[in-house]
């Protein structure tokens, strides 16, 4: 099952997440039946959300990360919540890229320039919103210059999504550390080493190595605790009472029209992707009670 790790050092100079999300990206792949490449970037995205989200503290928070860049995929939006939630999607699931110098699936060139903003949905008057520029397009370098400049908090940020020979999800993950107040320079130095001598995410995922070895890695040499577990998963929250309430705030003029044009209105949740088709009747029925 899905899950995020939350450990720090002994001395609290660190945190780290360690993520698996290979069921919630293979989720997201079929929904929005993306192509390998989109589904690279949506899977790196919504591994990001999903910890991010786990970095909240009040029960009601949320986020959203919106990538708005110039390439192909026109764009990537992902919200999450405290308790593990996460959903999102990709403006064209079907954008299809040769590989990259390196023979891997070229997401910063899906992605392209813009910016990136991370929205925080905190409880009070007005939200928290961050945005920097996109940097590389690779969704881990951006969120770590994110941290880094908007937050004010050093970080490394590592996603990975490996699309198996049949299209499917094979490995999907990601972790990230943050420096606290007070790691020294020796400290820094030893967690850039373990770091620097690590494969990928995915290929450690691939070979079979559980959260709890990442993290011992990356903690290699250094006392730590494991905080908790937290489950994450691909959740959306539409509905079709949503979507009632939403045609019923067109108004009157609005839903007698397509009520005169006698044809089936089909909506569909860009989250999820799950439709919801209103009938010529069911439209009357539900103005007729908004009415009454």
């Amino acid at each position: 099952m899905d899950h995020i790790l939350r450990a720090t050092d002994n001395n609290e100079l660190a945190r780290v997440f360690v993520a698996d999300t290979k069921e919630l990206t293979e989720y997201a792949r079929k929904a929005h039946d993306t192509w390998p490449v989109a589904t690279a970037a949506l899977g790196r995205t919504l591994t990001a959300g999903a910890i991010m989200g786990a970095m909240l503290k009040g029960d009601k928070d949320e986020l959203t990360i919106r990538i708005l860049g110039d390439g192909p995929l026109s764009g990537i939006i992902v919200t999450a919540d405290s308790k593990g939630h996460v959903k999102g999607y990709v403006g064209e699931p079907h954008t299809d890229l040769p590989p990259n110098e390196n023979g891997k699936l070229d997401v910063g060139r899906a992605v392209g320039r813009g910016t990136l903003s991370v929205v925080k949905d905190l409880g009070l008057k007005e939200p928290y919103i961050g945005e920097t520029d996109i940097v590389s397009g690779e969704i881990g370098e951006d969120l770590a210059y994110y941290f880094n400049l908007s937050e004010q908090v050093n970080s490394v940020v590592a996603l990975g999504v490996l699309v198996d020979k049949d299209l499917s999800v094979k490995q999907a993950g990601g972790y990230i550390l943050q420096l606290m107040p007070g790691a020294d320079e020796e400290f820094i130095d030893k967690l850039e080493a373990n770091i620097g001598s690590m494969e990928s995410i995915t290929a450690l995922l691939d070979q079979g190595r559980s959260t709890e070895d990442i993290l011992h890695m990356i903690f290699k040499d250094i006392d730590y605790r494991i905080l908790d577990n937290m489950e994450t998963g691909f959740k959306c929250s539409c509905s079709r009472e949503k979507v009632e309430r939403a045609l019923i705030s067109t108004g009157r003029q609005q839903m007698e029209e397509m009520i005169s044009e006698g044809n089936v209105i089909e909506t569909r949740c860009q989250f999820c992707n799950k439709e919801y088709d209103f009938a010529p009747e069911d439209l009357k029925k539900l103005l007729d009670a908004a009415m009454s």
